[in-house]
C-alpha cells in the first residue's frame, strides 16, 4: 500500500515538474485561440484545452499554470473560489514578453557578474585581475561602480543603489557599505588600505591630456613678462629647507649683515606666474583644486607635475626665477626697512629640516648665513611676542608610506617638535614675509587675501602652570577664535604679533597664495591688479571650500595611517602619553609622543593634566578608526 502511494506520489510531481516546464507553450497555444474568439477560460476548461482531462490533478496543474502566469491572461473576475481568466491584448503581450526576456537576461548577466567575482575571489592576491580588467566591458563597469558607490554611500541613484544590493545579495553578503568594500578589496578591486575619503570627498588627482598639454606648452613657448626687470640675487647663498620628501620647492632663504651690524634677510619665493595668466586653463584648474595634496600615500599637486617641478620650482645650483621679500630688522627684530621685487636666485642648499638643525648645532664658520638667519628668527620669536603672539608650537607627524598598494607597506613615521630651531626659523621667516606682503599691499591698495586672527584677550599666564610644549598649546588652542580674511585692508592677527598678515609663500601649492602673486606681480609691473576685492573674495569662498576638504582628507588619512602604524607594532610595546584635558571623570584626552597622535584612555587617580603616563595599545583597527589604551600603571 505504501508502495502504491509513493509510486502515486512520484508520478504526480513528475507530471507537474513536466507541464510546468512546458507552461510558455501550452499557455501560448490556448491563448492564441481563445484571443481568436475572444473568449474567456477557467481552470477546469483550460485543462480541457490543453491535457484533453479535467481531472483534478490536470485541473490543479492549470490552475497553477493561470495562477503563474504573467504574459498570457489576467483574471477577469473572481467567483466564490473560482476565477475566469481572459486573454491579454496582443499588443500588451509584446511588452510582457520584452519585459521578461530583459529580466532574464539581467539575472543572467548579475549570475555571470558574481561568477566573475566569486572566481577573482578565489585568486591568489598575485594573481587577481587588475583593476582596468573590470572596466572594459560596459555592463560590467556600470556593475562593479555601483559597488564602489556603494562601498563610499555615494550613489548617484536609486537604480545603482537597487544594482549594488542585488550582487550583495546573490554574493550571500548584508546590503551594508562594508561589505561592499570588502568584497571590492577581496577581488582585488581596491587594495587593502584603499583611501575611502579620498573617493568619498572627490578630491582631484590626475590632471587631464588637455591641461597636461597646456602646461607643456607653457613650458616650451611662453616668455617672461618681467625678464628685464629682474633683480639678479645669484651671488647670495640660497638656503631651501623642506621636509625630505617635498617635490615643489616654493620658498628659499638668504641673509647678510649690514655695515651696522643689522641683519638683511632675503625670502625667496618661487615664481609660478612666469608661466600661468590669470583666467587661462591651467590657472582655472589650479582654481579649481585650491591646493596641492599630500598623504602619506602620494602627492597630488595642483599643477602638472612637469610644470611645477621643471618650471616652477626651486632647484638647486639652477637659475630660479623668484619673487624676493627683501627685509633689514631692527635690533629688536621690528621692521626697518623692506622691498618686494622679482629676481633670479641660484639656491646653493637644498636641507632637510634635520639637516639644517644639525648644521645649527654644529656653528660652522662657513655656514654664517644660516647662523644670521637663526639670529633673525630668534629676534623675530621674540618681538612678536612682545606684541603679544601666543606660541602654539606641538608636535607634527609626517608619514611616507612605500608602495601604499601592498597588502602590508613600509611605514615611515616622523615626528616632529615645531620649537626645533630650523622648524621655528623657517616658521619665523615665512611669518615675515607674510607681513611685509601684508604691508606692501596696504600701502599700495591693493587687493589682497589679508588673514587675521584676535586674541581674544587670552592671558597667557593662566596657562602658566602647564608645562609648556604640546600640553600648553593644546589648552591656549581650544580657546582661540576662529581666523579671519579681508580683501581690502590688513587686519590685526594677534596670535602671531603681526598688524597684518598675507599667505604669500606658497604659491605652487596654494591657489590663494598665487592670487596674492598675481595682484603683487601686476603692481610691480605698473599694471592694475587683476582683481578686485569682490572677486577676490568669491573666488577665494569657492577655493576655500575646496581646502578644507582637503583638510579633512589628509586628517584623516594621516590619523589612518598611525593607527595601521601602532596595530603592527608588538603588542607589550609602551609609549609615552602627555595627559591634554579630562574628558569624563578619569577618561583624558592623550597625545601619544613617540607618533604625536591623539586619543584617549582611562588613567589613574591623582594624575593631573599636563602629566606623563605610559600606555600600551589594547586594539587598533585603522579602518574603522578605533584605537583602545591602557594606562601601564607604574610600581
Amino acid at each position: 500500500m505504501i508502495n502504491r502511494k509513493i509510486l502515486w506520489f512520484s508520478s504526480v510531481v513528475d507530471f507537474l515538474q513536466s507541464i510546468l516546464v512546458q507552461d510558455p507553450a501550452l499557455l501560448e497555444i490556448a491563448w492564441v485561440e481563445l484571443l481568436e474568439k475572444n473568449a474567456s477560460v477557467t481552470a477546469e476548461e483550460l485543462a480541457e484545452m490543453v491535457f484533453g482531462s479535467t481531472e483534478p490533478l490536470e485541473s490543479y496543474c492549470a490552475h497553477l499554470l493561470l495562477s503563474k502566469d504573467e504574459i498570457y491572461f489576467t483574471v477577469l473576475e473572481t467567483k466564490s473560489s473560482r476565477s475566469i481568466y481572459g486573454p491579454r491584448p496582443t499588443g500588451q503581450v509584446e511588452k510582457l514578453l520584452c519585459k521578461k526576456l530583459a529580466k532574464e537576461a539581467a539575472e543572467k548577466e548579475l549570475q555571470d557578474f558574481v561568477h566573475l567575482l566569486v572566481s577573482a575571489k578565489a585568486k591568489p592576491a598575485h594573481a587577481k585581475p587588475p583593476k582596468s580588467s573590470w572596466m572594459v566591458d560596459e555592463k560590467i563597469r556600470y556593475k562593479i561602480e555601483s559597488l564602489e558607490a556603494y562601498a563610499i554611500d555615494a550613489c548617484k541613484s536609486d537604480e545603482q543603489r537597487k544594482t549594488a544590493g542585488l550582487i550583495l545579495k546573490a554574493m550571500g553578503l548584508a546590503k551594508i557599505a562594508s561589505s561592499a568594500l570588502n568584497l571590492l578589496i577581496n577581488i582585488g578591486y581596491f587594495p587593502v588600505h584603499v583611501n575611502l575619503d579620498l573617493l568619498k570627498l572627490n578630491i582631484l588627482t590626475d590632471h587631464s591630456d588637455e591641461i597636461i598639454a597646456a602646461a607643456e606648452s607653457l613650458l616650451s613657448e611662453s616668455s617672461d613678462l618681467d625678464e628685464m626687470n629682474r633683480k639678479d640675487l645669484t651671488h647670495l647663498k640660497v638656503y631651501a629647507i623642506d621636509v625630505d620628501e617635498a617635490d615643489e620647492l616654493d620658498d628659499a632663504l638668504s641673509a647678510t649683515r649690514l655695515q651696522d651690524g643689522r641683519i638683511r634677510v632675503w625670502i625667496h619665493v618661487a615664481d609660478p606666474t612666469r608661466y600661468v595668466e590669470p583666467g587661462s586653463i591651467v590657472d582655472r584648474e589650479a582654481m579649481r583644486r585650491g591646493t596641492s595634496v599630500f598623504l602619506p600615500t602620494g602627492t597630488y599637486p595642483m599643477f602638472p607635475e612637469k610644470l611645477a617641478m621643471e618650471g616652477m620650482s626651486l632647484k638647486q645650483g639652477e637659475l630660479c626665477n623668484a619673487v624676493s621679500v627683501s627685509v633689514v630688522l631692527h635690533s629688536d627684530g621690528s621692521i626697518a626697512e623692506y622691498s618686494v621685487q622679482n629676481s633670479i636666485i641660484k639656491p646653493t642648499y637644498m636641507l632637510t629640516y634635520e639637516s639644517a638643525t644639525e648644521l645649527l648645532h654644529l656653528n660652522l664658520e662657513e655656514e654664517a648665513e644660516l647662523k644670521m638667519l637663526s639670529e633673525a628668527a630668534a629676534l623675530r620669536l621674540k618681538w612678536r611676542r612682545q606684541q603679544g603672539a601666543i606660541d602654539t608650537s606641538t608636535l607634527e607627524t609626517r608619514i611616507k608610506v612605500v608602495n601604499p598598494e601592498d597588502p602590508e607597506p613600509s611605514i615611515n613615521l616622523y615626528v616632529e617638535n615645531q620649537a626645533d630651531p630650523a622648524m621655528r626659523l623657517v616658521s619665523e621667516m615665512m611669518i615675515l614675509c607674510g607681513e611685509v606682503v601684508a604691508t606692501f599691499g596696504s600701502g599700495n591698495n591693493l587687493p589682497l587675501p589679508y588673514r587675521g586672527q584676535p586674541q581674544s584677550n587670552i592671558d597667557v599666564s593662566a596657562f602658566s602652570h602647564l608645562p609648556e610644549g604640546p600640553v600648553r598649546s593644546y589648552a591656549i588652542v581650544r580657546i582661540m577664535r576662529a581666523a579671519e580674511i579681508d580683501f581690502r585692508k590688513p587686519i590685526c592677527h594677534g596670535v602671531l604679533g603681526i598688524p597684518g598678515y598675507v599667505q604669500f609663500t606658497s604659491p605652487i601649492r596654494r591657489y590663494l597664495d598665487l592670487l596674492a602673486h598675481y595682484q603683487v606681480k601686476a603692481f610691480l609691473r605698473g599694471e592694475s591688479p587683476p582683481f578686485s576685492a569682490g572677486l577676490l573674495e568669491g573666488m577665494a569662498s569657492l577655493v576655500n571650500m575646496q581646502v578644507r576638504a582637503v583638510r579633512r582628507l589628509s586628517s584623516s588619512s594621516l590619523r589612518y595611517w598611525i593607527i595601521e602604524f601602532l596595530r603592527r607594532q608588538p603588542r607589550e610595546k609602551k609609549y609615552r602619553a602627555l595627559i591634554l584635558k579630562f574628558i569624563k571623570d578619569r577618561i583624558a584626552a592623550l597625545l601619544l609622543v613617540e607618533v604625536g597622535l591623539q586619543a584617549s584612555a582611562w588613567v589613574s587617580v591623582g594624575t593631573q593634566v599636563g602629566d606623563e603616563v605610559e600606555v600600551k595599545v589594547e586594539e587598533a583597527h585603522p579602518r574603522d578608526d578605533v584605537l583602545f589604551l591602557k594606562e601601564v600603571i607604574r610600581n
